[in-house]
């Protein structure tokens, strides 16, 4: 067990590592100049030079490559001189701990990971990330609970109603689903429930979860702003468990010891409670919490077209200003937390079945 851990804890950070690599390379090979964005097209050139030293820029990517993957280690190396490029800024590092010490001014540092300062308005891209983060986790959450509800029901009722009407109609509808551009969904049911029906529903298209009270009595909660993004972010994975809840309860059902409990003369639906439910949803378990994972990844479009202020709000209007610190912080954070959840499934799945351990 302890070995298996270690081996997923190894791939999880070859898999950040790999996420970190691309992204900056990436940005790093594309043209334009982040000094220059920053100060418009009218600067002269010894303020572009001036802001490109500051930032590090006029260094060569491999120093700029191993000072940000210094800065993201827990554990990393730094100088005290203030003209090194590996410089120990108090600012960047207010909690930390100094594990050692040399004569030449070296430091190794224990501290929480670095993600630098945006391009634009020089903030904390950690504080920026942890601003938003909230938001782009209460709707992950919303839509997986409404999708998991809704496609587990949904699921059941195809299969006690195997070949009927409502069977056929609901794979039609989540075979769709799942061929669903997020983007294009977003767009349609904004469009739909928030412009055409708007008087009807009362929803907005764009909001978040607190705006300020018009009225001057601070910040109010605006829980209807939440319904058009969750449904929307909610319904791929809903057509994923509508097809696998039916699919897996119509396998129990053809098991020998429903047939022996029928048999018996116990009740359908008593057989259905007691035994066949409890198999047929866990397979949904992986399903669901890889599902979660994969929100928390996929919010980007469906934030910025309801205007929602999370993470992928935050992205996209990153990569719109060239902040790469922002996206790379973004990005970062989002695959952190995919691979922290398949991860925490991979360990339990294996404290619940030993089988796991030895594959």
């Amino acid at each position: 067990m302890f070995r298996m851990t270690i081996r997923r804890l190894t791939y999880a950070l070859l898999v950040l590592w790999g996420v970190v690599t691309v992204v900056f390379l990436l940005f790093n090979v594309l043209p334009g100049d982040p000094a220059r964005m920053m100060l418009g097209q009218r600067a002269d050139l010894n303020t572009v030079e001036t802001i490109r030293h500051e930032l590090g820029l006029d260094r060569p990517v491999v120093q700029q490559y191993a000072r940000y993957i210094n800065d993201l280690s827990p554990l990393s190396v730094h100088s005290t001189d203030p003209d090194s490029y590996f410089y120990a800024d108090p600012g960047k590092y207010p909690r930390h701990v100094t594990l050692l010490r040399t004569n030449r001014g070296g430091l190794l540092l224990l501290k929480p990971p670095y993600l630098g300062r945006s391009f634009q308005n020089r903030q904390h891209v950690g504080t920026m990330v942890m601003d938003v983060f909230p938001n782009t986790l209460i709707l992950a959450l919303t839509a997986i609970v409404l999708a998991s509800v809704a496609g587990i029901f949904l699921g059941i009722l195809c299969a006690l109603w195997k070949d009927s009407w409502f069977d056929r109609l609901s794979i039609f509808l989540s075979t769709l689903g799942m061929s669903l551009p997020s983007f294009f969904a977003a767009i349609l049911i904004g469009w739909l429930f928030a412009f055409v029906l708007g008087e009807v529903t009362g929803l907005n298209l764009t909001g978040n979860l607190t705006e300020v009270d018009p009225m001057g009595n601070g910040r109010r909660l605006m829980l209807k702003n939440l319904i058009l993004p969750s449904v929307t972010l909610g319904i791929r994975p809903v057509s994923i468990f509508v097809q696998l809840s039916r699919n897996s309860l119509l396998e129990v059902l053809g098991q020998d010891y429903i047939r022996t409990a029928r048999a018996k003369g116990l009740n359908f639906s008593r057989v259905i409670r007691k035994h066949a439910l409890r198999n047929a949803l866990n397979p949904l378990v992986t399903t669901i919490s890889g599902w979660f994972a994969s929100l928390m990844a996929g919010v980007v479009f469906v934030e910025y077209i309801f205007g929602w202020k999370g993470l992928g709000y935050l992205v996209v209007n990153a990569l719109n200003q060239y902040d790469m610190p922002v996206v790379l912080g973004c990005v970062l954070t989002i695959a952190s937390i995919f691979v922290v959840i398949n991860m925490f499934v991979d360990v339990t799945y294996a404290l619940l079945d030993p089988r796991v351990r030895t594959s």
